[in-house]
């Protein structure tokens, strides 16, 4: 299945009704995480940026999908793109130590 990376901003400033979908947001990637559909999920330190990568049949069913999010109404510029290549530490196999 590809792996996409979603890029999207967040907006200037977090209202109220912003802060109070971030628990349900949470719930949802973490649902997402937990299936291998979100391979990670990053926020910048200024929290203005973030960068979703994620598995999916085509860029039009991870945007599908990303329309979920909870807190998308919130989101500008959401751009997804389809890796050539994606490769992390957490998807090795884990060091054998033998001590």
């Amino acid at each position: 299945m590809p792996t996409f990376v979603v890029s999207l901003r967040l907006p200037d400033v977090f209202n109220e009704e912003f802060i109070a979908i971030i628990p349900r947001h949470r719930d949802f990637i973490n649902r997402l995480l937990n299936e291998k559909i979100v391979e990670s999920y990053a926020i910048s330190s200024d929290r203005s940026r973030g960068w979703v990568t994620m598995n999916g049949v085509d860029a039009a069913a991870v945007q599908a999908l990303v329309e979920q999010f909870p807190l998308y109404r919130f989101l500008h510029g959401v751009e997804i793109d389809e890796l050539f290549i994606f490769d992390s530490a957490a998807s090795r196999f884990p060091h054998i130590n033998l001590n």
